[in-house]
This record gives C-alpha cells, structure tokens and sequence, in this order.
C-alpha cells in the first residue's frame, strides 16, 4: 500500500479481475479515496487475467515474472469464471503464493466455500452503500498491502 509520504518503498501491483465497468470504476475509486495508489491492472475477464499472470495468449511478449501484490477476483467473469482462475493460480508453483482476495456481490455459501477450498486468502462481499465499500477497501488495503508478508518470489 503506498500512501503519501510514506518513503520511496518497492510497491506491487494491484491485479482487478472484474468484468462489470461500474464495479471496476467503484474499486479503483475506492482504493484511490484511502491513497492506494499501487498501479492498478485491470483484466475483465477470466482468460485475459490467466494470460497476464502466465505471460501467454496477448501477454506473451510481456515479462511474468512481476507477479502483483495482491489480486482481487470478481467470482462471476466471462470466458472463464473466478472459481476456475483461483484453482489455476493455485496449481501453478509460479502463482500459487500470491494472495488472492475473492471480492464479489455473491452471498452464496457455495461460493464462498469453493473459495476457500480453491484456495482464496479472503472473501470479501461488497457492499451496496459506497461509504461501507470504502471502507472494506481501506481494510483490505491496510492488510493485505501493509501488514501481510507473503513469501518472496525471487
């Protein structure tokens, strides 16, 4: 998490898979009002975020070893959804450690026990009020960007 001020640290992506325009606009927004500022990628679907993370399909000329800070994963998403992309981060050695923060509108308990069976670190429901999802977004921010340590990747 970078914060103004803070001093001239390493500071990771931030991977959104999201497919809905709104709710993408809605989390970056969030993220920016608690100073987030780590670059922000976005993919809107589930075989773009895949290509982005394993360098394949339109991101094969790109690097992958740069894996983002933290992914948060929409569960419903075209071409792929994210309970499929949360089993493929996990089963690959070169993602498996990222931390992935499943952020949906679902409230179903299937999906948030296939989460967490897939591999999820968290499972986070957004709430319809702004002020609430801003807030969810500052939580979320300060853990895992601040206070987690994952393993390094190098």
């Amino acid at each position: 998490m970078k914060f103004t001020g803070i001093d001239n640290m390493t500071i990771g992506k931030i991977l959104l898979v999201e497919d809905n325009p709104d709710d993408e606009l809605l989390t970056i927004r969030a993220l920016k009002k608690n100073n987030i500022v780590n670059d922000i990628v976005v993919k809107r679907d589930g075989v773009e975020a895949l290509d982005y993370l394993f360098g394949t399909g339109s991101h094969a000329d790109m690097d992958s070893s740069e894996l983002p800070q933290l992914i948060l994963l929409d569960l419903k998403l075209p071409k792929l959804d994210g309970l499929e992309v949360l089993k493929r981060i996990r089963e690959s050695e070169h993602t498996r450690f990222v931390p992935v923060v499943v952020l949906t509108t679902s409230n179903e308990q299937q999906d948030i026990m296939k989460s967490y069976e897939d591999g999820a670190n968290s499972y986070i429901r957004k709430p319809v009020d702004f002020d609430q999802f801003v807030e969810s977004v500052r939580q979320l921010g300060m853990y895992w960007l601040m206070l987690n340590e994952s393993p390094s990747m190098k």
